[in-house]
């Protein structure tokens, strides 16, 4: 939802009425994962997507249409072997879509929705995808980790469904529940999807130079929440980082010891160190490697950078333990020159350990391309997750 938030509170605060898809459950190679949502709106215009091209027209005739009706509808695209041309997926895999009118009258809690996540608050949205009485499909819960707004049709199911949320809300997993019909632990025939509108993680780069600048670009089109601080009032601007969510003149370890003491430091945090300046660098690193959960720690530098930091560190008492978490030289070996390649070889770095990649060339490996989960003990981020 949130790729195609602004375009649907848009439609939502103007009192009209969007067809919004979005994927519920997903099986082998699906190319969008949960969560993710195409909305046509009342002119017929189209924000988002749910598969990168291979159903949007189907999904677009039935959005419209159910935008008209009012009436939800769950649909399966998959490819079969004796049809590969039928609507559905060319890479194989399969989606199940579930398509709803979203309007003040059947989402009137969307605008609370939209500014927790513009506060970067946690919200979980449980929608009734399918259910053996047809009135229940469609109605909702607003999930926060400390109130409930709505109704899905009961009591008990609103409970139940309530607190499994809550699970999948705090590690920032989206996907179905299947229940009783009245939300019993055992049964079927009620499933509900829980998307899970997590906070965006966190990314502080440390060194407000040219690389900072396109690393912070690259960042923000990932969905990190950027973060650029340097000691240097003259270097940390707005205007030389105008893609990043803040900029901020302080030093860096003191900065990220304050940050890490307020709780603003989780398992979801990176964090890239592209100063390559010992009164710098090794004082963050210091902070940064001895934090108890953090997603990534990067730092820039030559080899012979990288061997005089590693000494550094070891005589500011880091130990070895907390060295084999630092990421130096950062990046993957993609030959990058400039910053904004650089960028890409730092970004391919972080993914790579969250999802567990080698990075090789995928024409010369083999195996299924997509991973399943993120790596236990790596980085591990919701977005998106959305």
């Amino acid at each position: 939802m949130r790729d195609v938030l602004a375009d649907l509170m848009s439609i939502w605060r103007a009192g009209g009425t969007a067809g919004m898809g979005t994927v519920v459950r997903t099986f082998r190679s699906a190319p969008r994962p949960p969560g993710a949502s195409m909305v046509v709106a009342p002119n017929g215009s189209v924000s988002g997507s749910v598969s990168g091209g291979c159903v949007e027209g189907d999904v677009y005739e039935r959005a419209t249409e159910v935008a008209r009706t009012g009436i939800p509808q769950l649909q399966r695209y998959g490819v079969s072997d004796d049809d590969a041309f039928a609507v559905g997926l060319t890479c194989g895999g399969i989606i199940d879509v579930f398509i709803e009118a979203v309007s003040q009258a059947t989402f009137p809690e969307l605008a609370a929705v939209a500014d927790d996540i513009e506060a970067h608050q946690p919200v979980a949205i449980a929608t009734v995808i399918a259910h053996p009485d047809a009135g229940w499909v469609g109605r909702r819960l607003v999930i926060r980790p400390d109130s409930v707004a709505g109704s899905l049709g009961s009591p008990r199911a609103d409970a139940a469904v309530a607190d499994d949320a809550r699970g999948l809300l705090a590690v920032g997993r989206s996907e179905v529940l299947t229940l009783g019909p009245d939300g019993e632990r055992l049964g079927d025939g009620l499933e509900v999807f829980v998307s899970s509108q997590f906070p965006r993680p966190r990314m502080l780069v440390f060194g407000a130079i040219d690389f900072a600048t396109a690393l912070a670009r690259q960042a923000s089109f990932l969905g990190y929440r950027v973060t650029v601080c340097d000691a240097r009032p003259v270097f940390a601007t707005s205007a030389r980082f105008p893609t990043a969510d803040e900029v901020v003149v302080d030093w860096p370890d003191r900065y990220l010891a304050a940050q890490a003491e307020a709780g603003a430091i989780d398992r979801y945090t990176v964090i890239c160190v592209l100063t390559h300046d010992p009164k710098f660098d090794v004082p963050v690193l210091k902070v940064a490697l001895r934090l108890p959960e953090v997603g990534y720690v990067g730092a820039m530098g030559s080899r012979r950078t990288h061997d005089d930091r590693v000494a550094r560190l070891r005589e500011a008492g880091v130990s070895d333990a907390e060295l084999a978490r630092l990421a130096s030289p950062i990046g993957l070996d993609l030959g990058a020159r400039t910053p904004e390649e650089t960028a890409v070889s730092i970004a391919a770095d972080i993914i790579a350990r969250r999802w567990g990649g080698g990075g090789q060339r995928l024409a010369e490996i083999g195996g299924r391309i997509h991973h399943d989960q993120e790596v236990e003990g790596k980085l591990s981020d919701p977005l998106t997750r959305y």
